[in-house]
This record gives C-alpha cells, structure tokens and sequence, in this order.
C-alpha cells in the first residue's frame, strides 16, 4: 500500500509544529535524545494504533466524534494546559530530581486527546482507505503512518537534545521551558477559541 501523496501528507503532518513536537523538543533539551526514545516510540506507535482503530471504524466514529468533539477538545485542551505547567517546572532547580520524560503510555494515550493527531487520522483515513477495505488494509495504513511518523518527531527530540548543550544555566533552561510552556498554553487556547468560536 505505498502511496507518495500518504507518504508525503503524512510526513508533512509529522515534522510540522504541533504539541507532540513541542514536548520532544522540550524533552531532548532537558532529558537528552535517549531517554526521550519512549516518549516518541509512544507517539509513533499510539499514532498508529488510533489510524489502525479509526480508519476500521470510521463510519461509527465520525457519528460518536461528532457527539464527543466538545469534550475532547476541552480534555485536550486541559491535558495541554497540565503538560504546559509540567514544562515550565522542568527548569527549576528544585524540580530536576522530581520530574522525569513523558514515558511510552504517556504519549499514546495522548494521541487520543492531541487536535492535531486526530486531525491527521480522521483525514488519512477519509482520504487514502480505500472504500470497502477492512483490518488488513487500515493494519498497513497504520504501519506506513507510524514509520513515517518516528523519524520525523525524532528530529524534534534530537533538536532538544542538541539544544540542551547551550541551556545549561538554570536562567536560560529556565526562560526556554517557560518559553516551549507558554506555546503549549497558546496552542490549547487558540485550539479552544477556535472550537467555540466555529460553533
């Protein structure tokens, strides 16, 4: 099932800014690329398994989603806001010791409430599942989807890591993790804006 144009979609999708590639870059500045690998295998692989249940279940979800696209934007929204004060403690001396990288679960289950992730599934499976196709077909959607994705927000965790090396005073780790927390703040308040205001 290669396909260029899912190919590139999804690349695209992937290496563009979003809330998981703010939280990888900001994990790789103050944990390094190796401890950040779990945060992104379960970016990946959560990404994955949503195309994989959404794409075989697309008719049934799109009428619950529909039902549900308040309250899972407000939990996205909440869940954003939550990992934005997570971030901004990340640089105080203090917290080091107590914080730690978002871990495997973490991250898959957070594809469940990211806008962005489901952005991206609902239109890979609208746009290249084909008609009439059942598991195996979503099955390799999902696998294509996730090896495209892991390279991609790999990027964004070997940025942070590359960055950490120029942020070692507790002043510009600081003013870095205040900064990447109020980009998550916005990206959850323009998301909820703009839910309520396309109502």
């Amino acid at each position: 099932m290669f396909d260029l144009p899912l190919m590139t979609y999804v690349f695209t999708m992937s290496v563009t800014p979003g809330p998981n590639n703010l939280m990888l870059a900001a994990s790789g500045v103050n944990f390094g690329f190796r401890r950040t690998l779990p945060h992104m295998l379960g970016v990946s692989i959560g990404h994955g398994v949503q195309v994989v249940l959404v794409a075989s279940l697309l008719a049934w979800i799109m009428v619950w989603l529909e039902a549900l696209r308040v309250p899972l934007v407000i939990a996205g929204c909440a869940y954003l806001l939550w990992l934005a004060w997570r971030q901004a403690r990340a640089g105080e001396p203090a917290a080091r010791g107590q914080v730690r990288p978002l871990g495997f679960f973490g991250a898959a289950l957070f594809q469940w409430v990211n806008p962005k992730a489901w952005m991206m599934v609902l239109n890979v499976a609208i746009l290249f599942l084909p008609r009439g196709s059942g598991w195996q077909a979503a099955g390799e959607l999902a696998l294509w989807c996730a090896l495209v994705n892991l390279p991609c927000i790999a990027l964004w965790a070997l940025a942070g890591d590359r960055m950490g090396v120029f942020l070692k005073s507790p002043v510009a780790l600081r003013a870095f993790n205040w900064t990447m927390a109020a980009l998550l703040g916005a990206t959850a308040a323009w998301i909820l804006i703009d839910e309520l205001l396309s109502k």
